[in-house]
């Protein structure tokens, strides 16, 4: 966890982290079902992950393991990966509400601690692929992939960036961003500072393909009608039924 802006991000979720699982623990602690981004879109409506059932399962960014366990409970092998030792803390409780219980990794998605070709699927929403450089992250997913392994994870789109400014107030319809701009972007939120990557969707599939990665599919995602949410400072309902907030980004390693 070397380069700074690892540590920035991780100074920032080890201070944040508990308040983060107050405030959202409501959301994501619902395990009736797996649900994708800000709004849950159920994976039985998108099925960006697909049949799971006996796969080696690797989750970067797994806060305290609520993803993951769903995953797991689908049948996969699953192992959690993140950096806040914090995040990772909370898994316990998780772990003795739900009786399913998955190995965590404490490490950066920037420096995976596993060998080559381990796993037949890595995944993410949002964490790990927002708060680390892709152009790292995306090639290390890539190495501990087998063949015909999938790269599946979920980040704010392109197209939310431009909307919403260098500020935290949520997205209106005004254009404030140049879409060619985008890339590294550094927030300060009084004394909380955190580092995040995003980049135009050409940008995006040169990555990918620079990995070694065959795109597959990209799911924009859009809540269901009457959908709530604990992370409306991100983005309204309104506007994210109207333009898509978020996406997932689908690959297979060849």
């Amino acid at each position: 966890m070397s380069r700074d802006d690892v540590r920035i991000n991780l100074a920032s979720w080890e201070a944040d982290s508990d308040d983060y699982q107050r405030r959202n623990g409501s959301q994501l602690n619902r395990w009736d079902q797996l649900g994708w981004g800000t709004y849950a879109v159920p994976e039985d409506q998108i099925h960006a992950l697909g049949d799971v059932e006996g796969l080696d399962v690797l989750e970067l960014g797994c806060g305290a393991a609520q993803c993951g366990i769903r995953v797991a409970r689908m049948g996969a092998y699953v192992i959690g990966l993140d950096f806040s030792s914090r995040q990772l803390a909370h898994a316990q409780a998780n772990f003795a509400e739900t009786g399913t219980t998955i190995p965590l990794v404490r490490a950066s998605a920037e420096e995976l601690p596993f060998p080559e070709s381990c796993f037949d699927l890595v995944f993410c929403d949002h964490g790990a692929t927002s708060f680390t450089d892709p152009r790292v992250t995306i090639p290390e997913a890539a190495r501990v992939l087998r063949p015909d392994g999938r790269l599946v994870f979920n980040i704010a789109s392109p197209f939310i960036e431009v909307f919403w400014g260098d500020d935290d107030t949520p997205p209106t319809e005004h254009l404030r961003r140049s879409y060619f701009g985008l890339g590294r972007q550094e927030f300060t939120d009084q004394d909380d500072r955190s580092v995040q990557h995003n980049y135009p969707y050409g940008e995006w599939i040169r990555i990918l393909r620079g990995a070694g990665l065959v795109v597959e599919d990209l799911i924009e995602l859009r809540p269901s009608e009457g959908a709530t949410s604990t992370y409306v400072d991100y983005v309204t309902y309104e506007w994210a039924r109207e333009y898509p907030a978020e996406n997932i980004w689908i690959a297979r390693k060849p």
